[in-house]
């Protein structure tokens, strides 16, 4: 059992930085992969990030088109936490942001999750 907790979230006007937490219970968190999707108003929920479980591929990352090269995601096995620093913020960013567990070293969608958090809002204004 993994229980998720995110923070972090907030107000930021468009081209500023937030960076997201994400602190898991359990003694087995190096052995989940972990994911960050959203989901905006309106919208489904769409993958952002995901970084692969520590012992494959140490580390891998995976990151949404939209994300790329803005956002990067990291965990901390030590502190069971998983992180996203995102920066360059655009208004088309805001949504609720939630962090997730999966069994699998690859997890780009939601039905591959098992455990999620229960979101933290993030809204970039114009």
């Amino acid at each position: 059992q993994v229980q998720l907790v995110e923070s972090g979230g907030g107000l930021v006007q468009a081209g500023g930085s937030l960076r997201l937490s994400c602190a898991a219970s359990g003694r087995t968190f190096s052995s989940y992969s972990m994911g960050w999707f959203r989901q905006a108003p309106g919208k489904e929920r769409e993958f952002v990030a995901q970084i692969s479980w520590s012992g494959w591929s140490s580390g891998s990352t995976y990151y949404a088109d939209s994300a790329e090269g803005r956002f990067t995601i990291s965990r901390d096995n030590a502190k069971n936490t998983v992180y996203l620093q995102m920066n360059s913020l655009k208004p088309e960013d805001t949504a609720v942001y939630y962090c997730a567990a999966s069994p699998l070293k690859t997890a780009t969608a939601g039905t591959m999750y098992t455990y999620w958090g229960q979101g933290t809002q993030v809204t970039v204004s114009s």
